[in-house]
């Protein structure tokens, strides 16, 4: 059981940087580098549920992945759309 456990966190833990690499280096899009962005706090969330932390793994998975992504998405709407205040 613990050797799953250590290759899921292996796993998780090249998928982090790999999108966190992707996130950087994302310079055809930006909506590509914030799902990215997302996707590695998705994956942070997961790796704190393995680790045995339900509540910070829940609070990462709704701020870090939820609310984080759709206010990067929203304020590229608006800076694209040139709406001013």
């Amino acid at each position: 059981m613990n050797s799953i456990l250590l290759i899921m966190s292996v796993v998780l833990a090249v998928a982090m940087i790999a999108g966190a690499l992707m996130a950087v280096y994302a310079k055809r899009s930006m909506a590509i580098a914030i799902l990215a962005a997302g996707a590695v706090s998705l994956f942070a969330s997961v790796m704190f549920l393995i680790l045995g932390a339900p509540d910070v793994a829940m609070t990462e998975a709704a701020i870090g992945s939820g609310l984080t992504t759709f206010l990067f998405f929203f304020v590229l709407r608006r800076v694209r759309g040139g709406e001013h205040d």
